[in-house]
């Protein structure tokens, strides 16, 4: 078989699929560990905060038998 210098290989290319299917810091080492541990302190921190935020609503909004006693 000859070389023709007139064909040039295909351009590989890259596989976008696989880097955005992997989770990011896995197999990163300490580092990757450290950043699986915020990222799981961060969500129960969040679910922590909202569950605060509907209490606090809940207690804050008259119900409707608040209005009922007050003559309203």
């Amino acid at each position: 078989m000859q070389d023709d210098p007139e064909i040039t290989p295909p351009i590989p290319t890259r596989d976008r699929t696989a880097k955005t299917a992997a989770r990011p810091g896995k197999g990163q080492g300490a580092a990757g560990l450290r950043e699986d541990r915020l990222k799981a302190a961060l969500k129960s921190n969040m679910a922590r905060r909202k569950a605060q935020a509907r209490a606090r609503d809940a207690a804050a909004s008259p119900s409707e038998n608040d209005n009922e006693n007050t003559g309203e």
